[in-house]
């Protein structure tokens, strides 16, 4: 028969059709399968997954497996199997080889006649043991098996020499499973692709939704920011909370800085020019040019400042001028000029700094800030020390 039903025919419901037709705690992977896993839940909503928990609280090498609920899927044609665990079964460990450690698998197996010839049909909480080795290999899980745990034997551990240290043996290998359109609760470790596009899930706090090909954030689709980790905006203009914790912006093809921020440089190396017209270059100093590169902001319109400790050697009536200089590549976009320039004159050196706004920059681009200095008397040394640049964004 092709189409199984259940409660349906008056007599003759099999097992299998039972399973099959199983639309309750399902996480799908296929149209006719479902993921095995636990049934999440704790009995004061603080954890996860507390069913088929291991709790090595009855002995050296004796643990209790908790209550709980699971899905063990078969092959399609064997359908899911439900299987619960109210009863605290106990799971006794073999002793420890003499000279090297040993990993234990704890597995739920499923046992049918039908499909395997074991013999049995019903589900049992069991040890697969493994081989000992340094390091020691965990075993595979035999038959239709979930796996939920792995117990570390160290070499020599028995009832009267020391046991199992239970705080550091187990490695927690359960996971979860829900019901059709319900939420599943990840973990970083969880690779399992969605089943259809719309699925959700909750990774270690974060909601993310199938998008039929990867796992995004679900902010991502509503316009919200998402969060660190998302590693490709859904749309220009999407935002994002960057691992550093800066605001980033997706323009189509990359994340970049939401907010622009200031641009700073300073030497404290002095240096000297007795050039009457605009340069870079002092002498006495180690400092080539002074120069300072910022983007752009939206606005297109940043405020400038700029500033040093000046004199004018042996001269009370020459003036030290210092101006900047904005290009673009190869492209000057403004030229120096003394009405915009710091400026300073007398032997005794003094601290000057200025501040004006420029504007109608392109938003986005790169541009260059280079300190330009000059002496109203060719004969006069003009002195400059403690020199900054900053640029902010501006309105």
């Amino acid at each position: 028969m092709n189409t199984r039903s259940a409660w349906l025919p008056l007599t003759g419901q099999t097992r299998e059709d039972t399973r099959l037709t199983a639309l309750g705690a399902l996480t799908p992977t296929s149209p006719a399968s479902t993921r095995s896993g636990v049934l999440p839940g704790s009995y004061d909503g603080r954890f996860r997954i507390s069913g088929f928990w291991l709790a090595g609280n009855k002995g050296a090498m004796t643990a209790v497996v908790s209550s709980g609920r699971a899905v063990v899927q078969g092959a399609e044609s064997r359908g899911a199997y439900p299987v619960t665990v109210v009863d605290e079964p106990t799971l006794t460990f073999a002793d420890g080889d003499a000279t090297n450690d040993r990993v234990d698998l704890v597995v739920l197996r499923v046992y049918d006649d039908a499909y395997d010839g074991s013999g049995r049909t019903e589900a049992a909480v069991e040890i697969v043991r493994g081989a000992p080795g340094s390091p020691a290999t965990p075993p595979t899980a035999q038959g239709l098996a979930l796996p939920l745990f792995q117990v570390k034997v160290p070499a020599g551990a028995s009832a009267g020499h020391g046991g199992i240290n239970w705080d550091t043996a187990l490695t927690d290998l359960r996971t979860p499973t829900v019901s059709l359109g319900g939420i599943l609760p990840a973990t970083a470790g969880d690779t399992v692709a969605g089943a259809y596009p719309g699925q959700f899930r909750d990774l270690d706090g974060t909601l993310q939704r199938w998008d039929g090909t990867d796992w995004t954030a679900y902010p991502k689709g509503v316009g919200g920011i998402a969060p660190a980790g998302v590693t490709t905006g859904g749309y220009a203009g999407q935002y994002r909370d960057a691992p550093n914790g800066v605001l980033q912006r997706w323009n189509g093809s990359a994340w970049t800085s939401a907010v622009t921020t200031s641009a700073f440089t300073s030497s404290l190396d002095a240096g000297t020019t007795t050039s009457t017209a605009y340069t870079p270059t002092l002498s006495g100093t180690a400092v080539t040019s002074l120069n300072l590169n910022f983007t752009a902001p939206p606005t297109g319109a940043v405020l400038l400042h700029f500033g040093a400790r000046m004199w004018t050697t042996g001269s009370t009536t020459a003036g030290a001028y210092m101006v900047p200089k904005i290009t673009q590549g190869s492209t000057v976009y403004f030229n120096p000029n003394d009405e915009y320039a710091a400026m300073y004159g007398g032997p005794v050196a003094g601290s000057v700094s200025t501040m004006w706004r420029l504007y109608g920059l392109t938003p986005g681009a790169t541009y260059t800030m280079t300190a330009l200095y000059r002496s109203t008397d060719a004969a006069v040394t003009c002195g400059f020390d403690n020199l900054f640049m900053r640029v902010d964004p501006a309105n």
